[in-house]
């Protein structure tokens, strides 16, 4: 361990830090953040950081903090007693006050816990006074102190603590704490010391110092409470990483005059703008904006272009003080400068003063990322492989979802502010675990609660949208929202959400604004004159987070385009990446779409989805069900022409890209009808016994058809079949040729096990061929390849390369046959098995490396040993999966093939 390593804490203040922006592995993104402001000389609040090493102690030794980590306390406690020689921690005229907070190396906004105004008792609360502010400031402070220390220390939920608050403010008349008298305020406290007694046992500590150890022990252990658990396994964390402990001298926004807090960004998280981006509340302290508790104000003065952050009744920080304003302008621009990123800034004004709390890389939306991204490489402030590096793919795409029609006249009934880009639409759910429940079920569901916290995270995952009534553009709902990639309306001060009665009310007066029809819905006196509009759990609402209104009813929507500066950034990482992007598309429309997104050729093309068109269907099931040759030929005869026409326009739409089509894959049953309605329809379109098709249906139908009579299986034993496909395929292509393109045919065998099967399938199709050819005095180049989606074929691949041309690598059979797993039904067990952590992930929806993914390095050494240079790709789910991408791209693989609205995804994971 180095020596820095071994330090017990870094303490920093005004000027000069123990740490650095590049310790931030050691002490966590907020210590290493707050130490490089004091190097820059930014007004920063002294304090002092425990490493991470420490977060690990504390679970190691079974929960309590580790000797070295009191030695730490202390330690910091004496170098912050020098820096600040004002006052002191623990004394009672001049008390000192602290923040307790969390900080992991990689940020995870809103998941772990954090303590305020450690250190007052009700000994020091007229010292407190005495320092500036008054009885009121000083009382509340340790209102705040206890209803935190409640919430997160002792767990006493924060709905608990909320009441007497809210039964004070309604006694007293008012919805603003700050109306809260001195004698309101006791019984606030004594309402709060009588359940923390209750509660925990114990009453609330007088000790400053126990109070401080109550505190660090209580972000140690939010480490490891379920929602930062969940957080670390979506966003791919590791578990050991621990978290940091930012111990700091409490500056006050809720002192009085000329004091607040706010939450700014150095350009718009939600579009990319470059223009200063935030919200402050006066006479408030920073929790206060973060939680959403109240609808703050902007730091700017709107322009025209500007989108609304705020209500009329709050001043901006730009009007209310001008000078503090300019003040933050500059350091955020010199924070920007000096990260090279848009920065995400904690502030407090106290008493005139500017203090900053916070920086760190701001999380945004995907438009915001691309447009920063390519902004700042326009600018010269990053270069182009970095600002690859700042867009995710699955940033990407969440650009690629539908947003609202806007011809479909749909009239709100309401209107908050936009926190998150997108829209949605789905059935309200008032609960966190209830959106879970439903999404789980296939519901889409929109969560709406009056305010968010992190413990309603687990619903933000399953919710399509978020909706509060209070908080702004930076509450948890908004930033979390956008973290993900989810729509949010925040602050929708005209809904009155009523979560335990389950209901949403309107104000009559909006409802009479809007007149008597919705829109939406196209129903007539949808809102009655004088009556409040109540809306329903389970009544489907629709969110548009680009303009903050809230619609009843599902409102239709348009796809979403990529617009100029993803194109720009795709662009670039075209410009670098070695791993080629197919599509897999099975129709003309389709495979336009692929183009449009940027595919380089068609990676599968599935035949068996064109026989289920009304026509096709209906000759290939006379073809199963033929008596014989002649009847079988017939509708053979029938199909050609059809299949042949979609390839044409396949081919046409790819231009002279690679196309592979797999030749028929399912068993022949799954194409007879099932329902007795379809059984009678087609008994008469074959003039036989109803009876004797459900006879042969029987005879067909197998106990597991996934490893039945499939596959290359079917072409062997029904030879016709792959005679005609090829037939279609090649004349398909020659048609196309006439018109001045050369396709690139590639025909897959699908479902081999061994060698012999290629071989034979090969034999048939290269016969075939050369009738074609002979029948039409003309050839095109073609390959045959096949697809290695069994274990044995893995095994065997080598051997199979022989017959080969190239290799695709079927990742979904791969998987279920190497895990025995059924991607149908497993989904009953796998989450548990993830939970359990016998999983990592779902391995349909993200390749498992350790298995499925040794088999397929395994088969590509086999084969290009056997065959060097064979062409081999993958064109199961996992080709769209940025983790899996990367394993593919490291592995050699040629290219990945995916749906067409993953291929921009895929592209840019490419090169990540």
């Amino acid at each position: 361990m180095a020596d820095a390593d071994k330090k017990r804490c870094f303490s920093f203040s005004s000027g000069r830090a123990d740490a650095s922006a590049a310790s931030l592995d050691l002490i966590g993104s907020k210590g290493a953040q707050l130490a490089e402001m004091c190097r820059m000389k930014l007004p920063v609040p002294a304090g002092f950081t425990l490493p991470t090493w420490h977060c690990n102690s504390y679970w190691s030794s079974g929960g309590k903090l580790a000797d070295d980590t009191r030695r730490a306390i202390d330690e910091g406690l004496e170098t912050l007693a020098a820096a600040v020689s004002d006052r002191a921690f623990g004394d009672l005229k001049n008390p000192m006050l602290l923040s307790v907070r969390s900080g992991a190396a990689i940020s995870m906004p809103g998941m772990m816990d954090t303590v305020l105004n450690i250190g007052l008792t009700h000994d020091s609360i007229a010292g407190l006074a005495n320092r500036g502010g008054g009885e009121c400031f000083a009382l509340d402070c340790y209102r705040r102190l206890l209803q935190m220390f409640a919430e997160v220390v002792c767990d006493i939920p924060a709905e608990t603590m909320e009441a007497p608050l809210e039964r004070q403010k309604q006694q007293r008349g008012t919805d603003k704490d700050g109306d809260l008298t001195p004698d309101d305020l006791r019984n606030v406290i004594d309402a709060y010391e009588t359940l923390i007694e209750e509660r925990s046992g114990a009453p609330f500590p007088s000790d400053p110092y126990v109070q401080l150890s109550a505190a660090v022990t209580a972000v140690f252990r939010s480490w490891n409470t379920p929602r930062a658990i969940k957080y670390r396994q979506i966003h791919d964390i590791s578990d050991d990483l621990g978290t940091g402990v930012t111990v700091q001298m409490m500056v006050f926004g809720n002192r009085g005059e000329v004091c607040g807090s706010g939450v700014t960004f150095t350009r718009s998280p939600s579009t990319g703008e470059n223009a200063p981006y935030g919200e402050w509340l006066m006479g408030a302290q920073g929790e206060d904006v973060v939680a959403g508790v109240r609808t703050p104000g902007s730091i700017s003065s709107p322009t025209k272009d500007s989108s609304p952050t705020t209500g009329a009744d709050h001043p901006t920080l730009q009007d209310a003080h001008p000078e503090l304003y300019e003040q933050l302008i500059s350091m955020m621009a010199k924070l920007e400068r000096h990260y090279r990123d848009v920065q995400d800034i904690e502030f407090t004004i106290d008493s005139g003063k500017l203090y900053l709390l916070q920086t760190r890389c701001a999380k945004r939306t995907a438009a915001s990322a691309v447009r920063v991204a390519s902004e700042m490489c326009e600018s010269g402030l990053i270069d182009r492989r970095e600002a690859l590096r700042r867009i995710s793919p699955e940033q990407v795409s969440t650009l690629l979802h539908p947003r609202l029609d806007p011809t479909a006249g749909a009239t709100a009934i309401a209107v908050g502010l936009p926190a998150s880009p997108g829209a949605a639409s789905g059935r309200i759910s008032f609960c966190a675990d209830e959106a879970v429940r439903l999404g789980d079920a296939g519901e889409d569901v929109i969560l709406v609660r009056r305010q968010t916290s992190a413990t309603d995270v687990h619903g933000f995952f399953a919710a399509r949208g978020i909706l509060t009534a209070t908080g702004g553009m930076t509450s948890h709902a908004a930033v979390v929202a956008r973290g993900l990639g989810r729509p949010c309306v925040a602050g929708c001060k005209e809904l009155d959400v009523d979560e335990n009665a389950g209901n949403i009310v309107v104000a009559p007066l909006l409802a009479r604004q809007l007149g008597a029809t919705d829109g939406s819905q196209g129903q007539s006196n949808v809102f009655a004159n004088d009556v409040a509009v109540t809306i329903k759990a389970g009544d489907v609402v629709t969110i548009d987070g680009d303009t903050g209104e809230v619609f009843r009813g599902a409102v239709p929507t348009i796809p979403a385009d990529l617009g100029g500066g993803l194109k720009a950034i795709l662009g670039w990482a075209d410009d670098v990446r070695e791993l080629g992007v197919r599509a897999n598309a099975d129709t003309p429309e389709d495979a336009a779409r692929a183009i449009d997104f940027g595919a380089e050729g068609l990676g599968l093309c599935r035949t068996e989805h064109m026989f289920f068109a009304p026509t096709p269907l209906s000759a290939m099931r006379r073809m199963i069900l033929a008596a014989d040759e002649t009847a079988r030929d017939r509708a053979l005869n029938e199909i050609e022409p059809l299949q042949r026409a979609d390839f044409e326009g396949i081919f046409a739409a790819m231009g002279e890209r690679p196309v592979t089509i797999r030749l028929l894959d399912p068993p022949l049953h799954e194409f007879l009808p099932t329902s007795g309605e379809d059984v009678e329809q087609l008994a008469a379109e074959l003039g036989c016994d109803a009876r004797e098709i459900v006879h042969q249906a029987e005879a067909l139908k197998e106990q597991n058809p996934m490893l039945g009579n499939r596959g290359c299986r079917l072409g062997i034993g029904h030879p016709h079949i792959v005679a005609m496909q090829t037939r279609a395929i090649l004349d398909a292509a020659l048609n196309v040729a006439a018109r001045g393109l050369v396709p690139r045919v590639e025909i897959m065998v699908p479902l081999v096990m061994d060698a012999r099967e290629l071989e034979t399938t090969r034999k048939l199709i290269v016969r075939e061929a050369a009738a074609v050819f002979a029948r039409r005095g003309e050839d095109i180049a073609f390959e045959i390849g096949t697809m290695i989606e069994l274990p044995r074929a893995a095994l065997l691949a080598g051997e199979i390369a022989r017959h080969a041309d190239f290799l695709s690598f079927g990742t979904n059979d791969l998987t279920q046959t190497a895990l025995g797993l059924s991607r149908d039904d497993a989904g009953s067990f796998l989450q548990h098995y993830i939970d359990e952590g016998i999983l990592d992930r779902d391995p349909f929806a993200s390749i498992d490396i350790d298995g499925v993914g040794e088999l397929v390095r395994m088969a590509l050494q086999r084969a290009r040993h056997a065959k060097p240079g064979i062409t081999a790709g993958v064109c199961g789910e996992h080709g769209g999966d940025p983790r899996s991408i990367a394993f593919f791209r490291d592995l050699g693989l040629d290219y990945v093939s995916c749906s067409p609205f993953r291929i921009p995804v895929a592209r840019l994971a490419a090169v990540r």
